[in-house]
């Protein structure tokens, strides 16, 4: 009888989606090794060509790509709750800027990146993009934690505690994308805010570092109807003809919000094959307004799932955005099967790695891809009996359903329990950062 193979993890699922195929699989099995999947098909097989380290899973348990969050603001987990019921200008302006002036800083982004890595990790997400300031704080926690990200620098054109010109902010993330444009686990990308915080020559010279390094763009776009109308005010165009016109628009472009946007922009948007990160729980809470999603994708523009930060939403839970988005879009169309139960999860796992030019890498589980997997109890009330698996994702499935989460290889979390990290610890640095905060 032939050797086994060995290999580090043999995974088995009673259902097993591997977003490669529009149906699951039942009763495979997932051979990792390293940080890639080294195989995967029916558990008997698998079972008598792979001697695992370590074998889990089982009949009662889902096996899938981890979700992808393609828009959030990871450090504003430490002011979640501290201003809420309000429209986003009076947020912005009057709480959370002046908040962030006062506390900004390189200690602060470590410490809430970690405790949002730690929530988003609970929550089966194993990729996100975030956007905001001190990105190699940022990274020190996601590596830390074991995550895989997308970091992107922020630029704005008044002065923060992070720079006081635009020129100071390009360097600043120019030496940060240079630092990390080789990392496994952390890509560096540069954000412009919007067009309402970055000129026109700001928001080029940004585009020309993007271009020179070949990263991605995240942008606040047309998020409101106030921007909307000052966009008119300065530009004489709506936002997404203004960045049109202004030759910004591209694949490297993931838009968030896109709310405000009419027939004409949705082709451009579709045209240019911009990635759009659809954020309807913090659009919901800011009454910013609802994107039209359903026509996007209809003309065939790829529509993502992000959270946004935790201080407008206020949690980075994307089985909470999957949820709402599939009930909302359905009302507000009066039709059923908008946005069925098979697209919302593929806009939270494969395309959402696309939009973040992470497609080759992860999103599905393909031979040869990164191992980037999480694993579902569904041995649950709420989830017995078990006729769709997709349907049950979308309708029924909560974080506290996510059992195990691996990135790159790596167990993070096994059984609701934390590998990666002290849980404990972070939580309890947050209770001291908050003290700091509010007293």
């Amino acid at each position: 009888m032939p050797l086994k193979e060995k290999v580090d993890y043999l995974l088995k699922a009673g259902y097993l989606l591997t977003l490669e195929s529009d149906e699951p699989e039942r009763g495979w099995a997932v051979a990792v090794k390293g940080a890639l999947i080294h195989d995967l098909g029916p558990y008997p097989e698998m079972a008598l060509k792979y001697d695992p380290a370590m074998e889990t899973g089982g009949e009662h348990k889902l096996l899938m790509p981890g979700f992808v969050n393609t828009h959030t603001h990871a450090p504003m987990v430490y002011l979640r709750g501290i201003a809420d019921d309000l429209p986003l200008k009076d947020w912005l302006e009057k709480h959370i800027w002046p908040l962030e002036a006062k506390w900004l800083g390189p200690e602060f982004v470590e410490d809430a990146t970690r405790l949002a890595c730690l929530e988003m990790m609970r929550a089966g997400i194993t990729t996100f993009c975030d956007m905001y300031f001190y990105g190699e704080s940022a990274a020190r926690s996601v590596k830390e934690l074991g995550m895989r990200a997308v970091i992107a620098a922020g630029i704005v054109d008044f002065p923060t505690r992070v720079a006081r010109t635009c020129e100071e902010y390009l360097a600043r993330a120019e030496d940060f994308i240079r630092n990390f444009l080789k990392d496994e686990l952390t890509r560096p990308a540069i954000a412009p805010h919007s067009v309402y915080t970055c000129g026109p020559e700001s928001l080029k010279k940004a585009v020309g570092l993007a271009e020179k390094y070949n990263i991605i763009i995240p942008i606040h776009v047309s998020e409101t109807r106030w921007e909307l109308e000052e966009s008119n005010r300065l530009y004489g165009q709506t936002t997404i003809k203004f960045l049109e016109k202004l030759g910004v628009l591209s694949k490297r472009i993931v838009a968030a919000h896109c709310v405000w946007v009419d027939d004409d922009e949705i082709d451009i948007l579709a045209r240019r094959e911009v990635g759009v990160s659809h954020c309807i729980e913090s659009n919901l809470k800011l009454a910013s307004g609802i994107a039209p999603v359903p026509k996007m994708l209809a003309r065939g523009v790829k529509v993502t799932f992000g959270t946004d930060g935790a201080a407008s939403n206020n949690d980075l839970n994307i089985m909470g955005e999957i949820a709402t988005s599939a009930k909302v879009h359905k009302a507000l169309s009066e039709d059923p099967t908008v946005l069925p139960s098979r697209t919302a999860i593929k806009m939270a796992t494969l395309w959402g790695a696309e939009a973040l030019g992470l497609g080759g890498k992860t999103g599905s589980i393909k031979k040869g891809k990164a191992a980037d997997l999480i694993m579902l109890d569904l041995d649950k009330p709420r989830l017995t009996p078990m006729y769709n698996a997709w349907s049950h994702l979308v309708y029924a499935a909560l974080p506290s359903d996510v059992e195990s989460v691996m990135v790159n290889g790596k167990l993070l979390m096994h059984e609701r329990k934390v590998l990666a990290a002290d849980e404990q610890a972070i939580l309890a640095r947050a209770r001291e950062w908050a003290a700091r905060i509010s007293g």
